[in-house]
């Protein structure tokens, strides 16, 4: 009988040290998940350490304008005013790279008027002498009034806003516990890019492809016919190939 009653313990014994061990399991798992963090949330470390991130660059258009004082008794652009309107058109090409397209705005209702239409056709055939296409330029009026209302020469030129750096001092760089970077790390890399970026629409993608060279391509496609060679010749062939053309 005292046999009997050890061998009834024994699954009852097992079944206590089975529920002890569970209890452990979820009081540690409950606990885990109630501890907070001193230091505040945590944030995805590839967004702590890229400064693209941390000091973005804001990139937006802004209008370049180009003002001709056009006399009512004037014929069109003086010469001034043509190399005005060439140097401006020249800017526009460099820091622009042709994102935006040049408007003429010519006064309407002030006395110089025709005088300004006359300029603005002009300084119309002017851009379009040096490259541009119709689709680049734009002319339109504006209402005015008065005696000498301004030709406006106008386009939207991409700017870049550098970030404000030494601005957050919050953390004690001689004491981290995440290993994790400072606020400022970065930002002045970020600043001097901002600064000296030529064209800041490169910061937003790249550029266009500009028209291909259809006497090279031409030319390629001629000795791909024929099963010549496409690559470089050496010096000797290519002198060769000169005093021949001649």
């Amino acid at each position: 009988m005292q046999m009997n009653s050890t061998n009834a313990d024994g699954p009852r014994t097992h079944r206590t040290a089975l529920a002890k061990a569970v209890a452990i399991a979820l009081l540690s798992i409950v606990s885990g998940g109630c501890k907070s963090d001193p230091t505040g949330p945590q944030v995805a470390g590839w967004t702590l350490v890229d400064p693209e991130q941390r000091h973005p660059i804001l990139v937006s258009q802004q209008p370049a304008t180009l003002n001709l004082r056009i006399s009512p008794n004037s014929d069109g652009l003086t010469p001034s005013q043509r190399a005005r309107v060439l140097e401006f058109a020249s800017r526009s090409n460099a820091s622009d790279a042709g994102n935006s397209r040049i408007v003429i705005s010519a006064p309407s209702g002030s006395a110089n008027e025709g005088s300004s239409m006359q300029a603005a056709d002009e300084a119309r055939k002017l851009l379009l002498s040096t490259g541009y296409s119709e689709t680049t330029l734009a002319v339109e009026a504006y209402q005015a009034s008065g005696r000498d209302a301004p030709l406006r020469l106008s386009y939207m030129r991409y700017v870049a806003e550098a970030p404000n750096c030494g601005q957050d001092w919050s953390e004690n760089l001689a004491r981290t516990y995440q290993n994790t970077p400072y606020p400022n790390f970065g930002c002045a890399g970020q600043r001097n890019l901002a600064v000296q970026v030529a064209n800041p629409a490169d910061l937003l993608g790249p550029r266009t492809m500009t028209p291909r060279d259809a006497n090279r391509r031409d030319d390629m496609y001629k000795k791909y016919v024929n099963g010549e060679p496409l690559g470089a010749t050496s010096e000797t062939q290519t002198i060769k190939n000169v005093v021949d053309s001649q």
